[in-house]
């Protein structure tokens, strides 16, 4: 009988996690700081991405820049580091103005 119990909660908290795994949305932009935003003043003339860097070494949380939008990035922050200054589509959860990122992959260049 425990073994039926634990066999079925294990199954409920599955399928809990596979549905929410179905909210994810994907966003395409360009990776920066919660600082600088869409705006790095803070080096000028360094890369983009040596700013982003910068910041984020001294505490700054990684964002994605969609047009108008910031947007503070949480998840794996190597993987973020990868796309520092460069487009990328980010899949992951809205929180408010945070996504939760899943997968970070190099933006496709449109034709």
């Amino acid at each position: 009988m425990k073994f039926h119990r634990t066999f079925a909660v294990g199954l409920l908290l599955s399928t809990g996690l596979f549905a929410a795994g179905s909210n994810d949305q994907t966003f395409t932009g360009t990776v920066s700081d919660t600082m600088c935003g869409a705006h790095h003043t803070m080096m000028p003339g360094k890369p983009d991405a040596e700013c982003v860097r910068a910041c984020v070494k001294a505490g700054i949380d990684y964002a994605l820049v969609v047009g108008n939008k910031v947007y503070t990035l949480k998840g794996n922050k190597s993987d973020l580091d990868k796309f520092a200054g460069q487009q990328a589509t980010v899949t992951g959860k809205l929180s408010g103005t945070t996504i939760e990122a899943s997968s970070v992959a190099a933006a496709k260049k449109s034709k």
